[in-house]
């Protein structure tokens, strides 16, 4: 038997998997057990949940694979300095004691952890680096439902590739096609997310959530797109782009761009975090959310036109961008689209683990197969029976326990429609940034006010951020027409026409506040501003939701739920049983259920 244990680690989301026989059987991100957002610490925790879960000691672990190669990344630190000197003297002589401490001699580094971890653990398991966009590309591929098809991995930087178009077939992978640092797509939209005031590698999603608060047709925003295009980026009919690096300062800085520069550029100051937003931040989020779909689609057709596939698998940061994801999906180049649910760096611990499997072993995959070998991303530890009782007990608390699911879901349906907020917490964690059903806050897309009441009083963050829809497959082709798998919340549709609310006439030319304000449709909660919805449609009846969709349905006519991550703003998705606990009492949540277990905060 074949054990495999991948990771990633030492820049930022570490993560760590177990591969068994080419299946993958646990996973987790390192965050999720240090409580550190993002933590590019080694993912000590990770392992050993592995390790633990698996049964296994790191003696019968065949090989351990990290997902880059610190020396190719050194090679172009080096290089960058060396060309950009005298700048950069501050941010080079930052880096360099964490280069001389532990990456650069990343094999060291790692058996010196490893021997913490297990202190018999010896230097006889091989330990191997794969390159990063191969460890992307592997992620993407293999785990896919495909037996052969197009790869594209889009990111910041590995070790100098930004992005790369491959070709998956069967269990061999070939990468076709890169571009190089500092042409960078991910550091492109990181610059505006920084000049927006958004944290870099964490605040994406809020330049992407902020972007249809933009107004396209105005004369600020049309200039803001030429602006980009004509000083900052110019895009190449294949889709790479060349920065003009003198706005840009990530080569030899500590911050994204020069604040000087994109003020004077664009007429604005940089936003500072917590600042108001105003229509011109909207206007440029939208501005270079359009543009980066442009870039998305040329090189999708790129990877169309080199690999003749009908499937496209993605991976890389920027493959989260959902917007873009589903302009791509509606562009028709290929008939199937997959894109791995930790799509960010966590994920190259799966996928440098898969790639080095089977360089050696045949990858086996039925024609006609369904849906992917993620386990529904289902891949991290689970809170027992015993867990919850314990901590109960410890704690004082007198949760109720249902006898059966069938019982206690419909006292949770019948409490989300009372306009009630629920911690959800069941089975395994999932691995990757989103919650899918096992660790998320759900509440009823429609009860009014529902969008503010969960991001102001249990997220504490933004009141424009949106959030997502899970739904049964016949809820998604009733009210969006949708008909493709949506298993991770990884595409954006838009409610049809028909199930829309009539808007004021000025709505388009409307401030962020005003059309956050007007009812666009009956579940305004999952509604965007621009009538769109980041879909998770579940399907199988395993799936933690599927038969609480169904008691909705039951209930109130529709088997849709609001699902966000269950957590705060700046924080991991909660794990474990403590961790679910202290946020249900810290927030505005009504009731926490884990299990079969119900809490509540009058009785607890």
């Amino acid at each position: 038997m074949k054990i495999i244990l991948g990771i990633s680690g030492y820049f930022h989301d570490s993560a760590a998997a177990i591969i068994v026989e080419g299946k993958i059987v646990y996973a987790a991100q390192e965050e999720r057990f240090t409580r550190e957002k993002n933590t590019a610490v080694f993912p000590a925790n990770a392992i050993k949940y592995c390790l633990r879960e698996a049964g296994i000691s790191l003696h019968e672990v065949d090989a351990i694979i990290f997902s880059e190669k610190p020396f190719l990344k050194f090679e172009r630190l080096l290089e960058t300095y060396y060309n950009n000197v005298p700048k950069g003297i501050f941010s080079f002589l930052k880096a360099m004691p964490q280069w001389a401490e532990k990456k650069l001699m990343l094999r060291r580094e790692v058996r010196s952890q490893l021997k913490q971890i297990d202190p018999t653990y010896k230097k006889q398991q091989k330990l191997l680096f794969a390159s990063h966009h191969l460890s992307h590309a592997g992620s993407a591929f293999y785990p896919s439902p495909y037996q052969e098809s197009a790869i594209l991995t889009v990111d910041a930087v590995g070790e100098w590739a930004t992005a790369s178009i491959g070709k998956g077939n069967g269990q061999h992978i070939e990468l076709l096609k890169e571009m190089r640092f500092p042409n960078s797509v991910g550091l492109l939209y990181s610059s505006f997310t920084y000049f927006l005031g958004f944290k870099v590698n964490e605040g994406e999603y809020k330049l992407m959530g902020l972007s249809p608060y933009g107004i396209e047709d105005t004369e600020e925003t049309q200039r803001f797109i030429q602006i980009i295009k004509k000083e900052l980026v110019e895009i190449l009919s294949d889709g790479s782009i060349r920065l003009h690096r003198k706005y840009f300062t990530f080569e030899h800085g500590l911050r994204m761009v020069s604040d000087k520069k994109w003020t004077r550029l664009f007429g604005m100051s940089k936003r500072k975090p917590g600042e108001d937003i105003t229509q011109s931040h909207c206007n440029l989020a939208f501005a270079i959310q359009r543009i980066t779909e442009e870039i998305i689609l040329k090189m999708a057709q790129t990877a169309k036109t080199l690999t003749q596939s009908d499937n496209l698998c993605l991976a890389g940061g920027v493959a989260l961008n959902c917007v873009a994801n589903g302009k791509l999906h509606e562009s028709g180049l290929f008939k199937n689209i997959w894109i791995q649910p930790a799509a960010g760096d966590a994920g190259g611990s799966v996928g440098a683990a898969l790639a080095y499997y089977y360089v050696h072993h045949q990858r086996i995959i039925g024609e006609e197969q369904q849906f992917d070998t993620m386990s529904q991303a289902f891949l991290g530890p689970e809170i027992s029976t015993n867990e919850v009782e314990a901590f109960s007990e410890r704690n004082s608390l007198t949760p109720r326990r249902f006898s059966n699911p069938e019982d206690r879901n419909r006292y949770v349906i019948k409490n989300v429609i009372k306009g009630k907020v629920i911690g959800w917490v069941q089975g395994r964690m999932e691995f990757g940034p989103r919650a899918l059903g096992a660790r998320s806050i759900i509440a009823s897309p429609s009860y009014p006010e529902m969008q503010k009441k969960l991001n102001l009083s249990i997220k504490f963050r933004e009141d424009f951020r949106p959030f997502a829809p899970v739904l049964l497959r016949q809820e998604a082709l009733k009210y969006y027409g949708c008909s493709y798998a949506s298993r991770y919340m990884q595409f954006v549709k838009k409610v049809l026409p028909e199930h829309r609310l009539n808007l004021p006439p000025d709505y388009a030319n409307g401030s962020l506040w005003d059309k956050l304000s007007t009812p666009r449709s009956k579940f305004q909660a999952i509604t965007h501003v621009d009538f769109s919805s980041r879909l998770q449609i579940v399907e199988e009846e395993s799936h933690p939701f599927y038969a609480l969709l169904q008691e909705m349905r039951q209930q109130s006519g529709d088997g849709i739920l609001v699902n966000t991550s269950f957590n705060t703003s700046g924080e991991p998705i909660i794990c474990n049983m403590k961790d679910a606990y202290q946020c249900f009492i810290k927030t505005n949540l009504d009731i926490l259920v884990v299990g079969n277990y119900t809490f509540t905060k009058d009785h607890q």
